[in-house]
C-alpha cells in the first residue's frame, strides 16, 4: 500500500534529525582525534630537538662498566657499523674508563649467534681479557636489553655505566637505562651522525618515533 504524503515527510524529517544527533555526537570524537594527533606532533618535534642535541656530546666519564649496544652480525662476524661501536668500547677501556665492558644484543634474525655474543667474542679476540668482558644475549631491542644490564650491573654492584652506541640512538638508550635506576654516561661510536641535514632530521624523527612508542608502552 502506497504511503501518504504525511508519512513520507516525516520518515524524512525524523531521518534529518537523527543524523544531525549522530553528527553532533561524532564531534567529540574527531577533537579528541586531532587533539591527540597534534599533541603527537609536538611530542616527536620536542624529541627529535632533544635527540639532536644529546647526539653532539661525549662523556667520557669513569664508570662500573662500558655497556655497547648491539647491532647487526653477520654469521658471527660484527657489521661495520657494530665493530665501529665495540672498537670505540675497546678504546675506552684501554684508557681505564671502566673495568668491564657489557655487549648486547640477542640473536635477531639468526639463530645460531646473538649480537652479545658476537661482540664479546670480536672484543676478547681483540686482547679484552674474558674476565673483563660480560655478554647479555637475549634482548630483543634496546628497552630489553636496557633491564638486562641493569640487572647485570646491580648484580655486580655497580651502578654507573658509559653507554657506546650510535650518536643518534644515544638518547633513547639512555632515558630507558636511566629508567632502571643505572646512572648514564655517554660516548657515542666517532663519526656516527649522518652527513646530510636530512638524514639527521630523518634519523632524529625515527628515533623519536621509537621513544614514542616506548613511553606509550608499545613495541
Amino acid at each position: 500500500m502506497e504511503r501518504s504524503p504525511k508519512s513520507r515527510s516525516s520518515s524524512f524529517w525524523g531521518g534529518s534529525s537523527a543524523t544531525s544527533a549522530s553528527n553532533s555526537k561524532s564531534h567529540p570524537i574527531r577533537w579528541i582525534l586531532a587533539l591527540a594527533a597534534l599533541g603527537a606532533a609536538a611530542f616527536l618535534l620536542y624529541t627529535s630537538v632533544r635527540i639532536m642535541r644529546e647526539a653532539g656530546v661525549d662523556q667520557e666519564h669513569s664508570a662500573g662498566a662500558i655497556v655497547v649496544f648491539g647491532a647487526a652480525e653477520y654469521s658471527g662476524h660484527p657489521s661495520p657499523v657494530y665493530r665501529a661501536r665495540l672498537d670505540h668500547a675497546y678504546s675506552l677501556f684501554e684508557r681505564g674508563l671502566a673495568p668491564v665492558i657489557i655487549t648486547t644484543g640477542g640473536a635477531g634474525g639468526d639463530p645460531h649467534f646473538s649480537e652479545g655474543q658476537v661482540g664479546r667474542d670480536y672484543l676478547e679476540s681483540r686482547g679484552v681479557p674474558d674476565a673483563n668482558l660480560i655478554a647479555e644475549t637475549q634482548g630483543g631491542d634496546t628497552d630489553e636489553s636496557a633491564q638486562r644490564v641493569a640487572v647485570i650491573l646491580r648484580a655486580n654492584d655497580m651502578r654507573t655505566c658509559l653507554l657506546v652506541s650510535d650518536a643518534y640512538h644515544m638518547f633513547r638508550a639512555k632515558q630507558m637505562m636511566t629508567a632502571q635506576g643505572i646512572v648514564v654516561y655517554i660516548s657515542p661510536r666517532p663519526g656516527s651522525i649522518p652527513k646530510t641535514v636530512f638524514g639527521r632530521y630523518l634519523a632524529a624523527l625515527r628515533e623519536s618515533f621509537s621513544y614514542l612508542l616506548y613511553k606509550a608502552h608499545v613495541r
